[in-house]
């Protein structure tokens, strides 16, 4: 009983110290949907004979914009394959010394398999060294022009080194 009054209490005094809200009454409706207001948005601009701005195509390319922009595709990709990759341990019948023995069963040669191995080994090790990267600049570390390059640079050397020592195992 008291801890039932004292949470009334406690709503009282929370409700009196953020004053009232926004109510359903007080709430405005919205006359045009999103639609209606890109068309007039769009109606306004030829009327006034605006450009349309150039956005990305302004931009010179730079290393570390494509270097941003894959960062983020390979934190996708890596995402994917380990969901897609769990499913398929969850769905499929079999274990994966069987699937890993009719892989071995095709013959595919050393060549191809190293490839293989090298482009699955590639996106995780340049997503983790450019994270190694980013957790630098979080430290104020390297955040210059000419060091941003420098570290994309090295960043990419690791990559390619560690990718090719992964897939040479």
């Amino acid at each position: 009983m008291a801890a039932l009054a004292l949470r009334g209490l406690g709503r009282r005094c929370l409700l009196a110290r953020l004053g009232p809200g926004p109510t359903l009454h007080q709430a405005v409706p919205m006359g045009t949907t999103a639609r209606e207001e890109m068309r007039r948005f769009w109606e306004r601009n030829e009327r006034s004979g605006r450009p349309l701005s150039p956005h990305v195509s302004i931009y010179k390319w730079s290393l570390p914009m494509a270097m941003s922009i894959t960062h983020r595709g390979t934190g996708v990709a890596l995402s994917l394959g380990v969901s897609l990759f769990s499913v398929a341990a969850l769905l499929l019948p079999e274990q994966f010394p069987h699937y890993l023995a009719q892989v071995r069963a095709l013959s595919l040669g050393p060549t191809l398999v190293c490839s293989a191995k090298f482009l699955l080994a590639l996106p995780l090790c340049y997503h983790t060294w450019n994270g190694v990267r980013h957790l630098a600049w979080d430290l104020g570390k390297g955040l210059k022009l000419p060091q941003v390059t420098q570290s994309g640079l090295l960043v990419l050397a690791l990559t390619v080194l560690s990718s090719a020592a992964l897939a040479a195992l």
